[in-house]
């Protein structure tokens, strides 16, 4: 197997409001779902003590930033409104930035207004953005006046309708076009730290998802950090007849594969288990290329 080591990007660094973060080895990006109804973790950490408690329990593991949201985007998921989500966001953030001042928080969220919000008032480091900026015609241009990293996920359709037949004639070619064209328009409005996600589960099925991994390395040509998300998602658990709860192994061998085609940034539920897969990569990388 052919490895791809992330320190072959000319992108070797993500500028999060003038702390430069390394991304020449890949880094793990905890996820923080403050929602009643995500797929795995929906409700477990609804409470500001319980979210606070997991927050530092990722730190401690090793998670270089955290990804926090409000809004559910599992298969089916109802899209929320902006005072919705901002109702159930801001007292996070709020406690987050407060006790956690060094570590970047990026928000999951497709509106303008809370990515507005969620660094100018909050100190949010990261935007990440399921839609690309599909969703809100504001999006773009917002996080142009921000000047944040932003994280440009490819989904076909929405969060309600994205698994109703998703079809694609050649899955990596047609997301490495949508990808170009959305890198294009960002780099023109004066973004430069953009983050590439494939998507693995919005808008594809189990075959589309494991033939987007086999050809994972194509995307190294945006020369930009590769984002992967595979926590504990159906690709894993349907294939293997099991449950969420059940799917961390499996996880962790997708994430593996991941890093040997160049993915620079894991983003997981299971933080500590990701940190030891990176460290053993790396260390395989570090021997092959000496």
């Amino acid at each position: 197997m052919q490895i791809y080591p992330g320190f072959l990007y000319k992108r070797q660094y993500i500028n999060c409001k003038g702390k430069i973060m390394d991304i020449s080895k890949p880094l793990v990006m905890g996820i923080l779902n403050f929602t009643p109804d995500s797929f795995y973790d929906g409700g477990r950490y609804n409470e500001l003590s319980v979210a606070m408690h997991q927050a530092e329990k990722m730190i401690l593991e090793g998670a270089a930033i955290l990804d926090v949201g409000a809004q559910s985007s599992r298969p089916g998921a109802r899209m929320l409104s902006y005072e919705e989500e901002s109702e159930r966001l801001c007292p996070l953030l709020e406690v987050l930035s407060k006790n956690f001042p060094d570590i970047p928080l990026s928000v999951d969220t497709f509106h303008a207004r809370i990515a507005a919000q969620s660094v100018e008032k909050y100190g949010a480091a990261i935007i990440n953005d399921i839609s690309a900026g599909d969703f809100d015609p504001e999006m773009i241009d917002t996080i142009a006046r921000l000047q944040v990293p932003y994280i440009i996920m490819h989904m076909q359709g929405t969060p309600t309708n994205m698994q109703q037949n998703p079809v694609y004639t050649d899955v990596a070619a047609e997301i490495s076009l949508y990808l170009a064209n959305k890198i294009n328009t960002l780099t023109s409005k004066g973004i430069n730290d953009i983050v590439i996600d494939p998507g693995f589960g919005f808008g594809k099925t189990p075959e589309h998802n494991f033939e987007l991994l086999k050809k994972l390395s194509q995307f190294r040509i945006f020369e930009l950090p590769i984002l992967v998300g595979f926590s504990r998602k159906s690709m894993i658990y349907k294939t293997l007849d099991l449950t969420p709860s059940e799917a961390l192994n499996g996880t962790t061998v997708l994430n593996v594969l991941a890093l040997e085609r160049g993915a620079n940034i894991l983003r997981v539920h299971d933080v500590a288990e990701a940190v030891q897969a990176i460290k053993l990569v790396n260390k395989t990388i570090g021997e092959w290329s000496s």
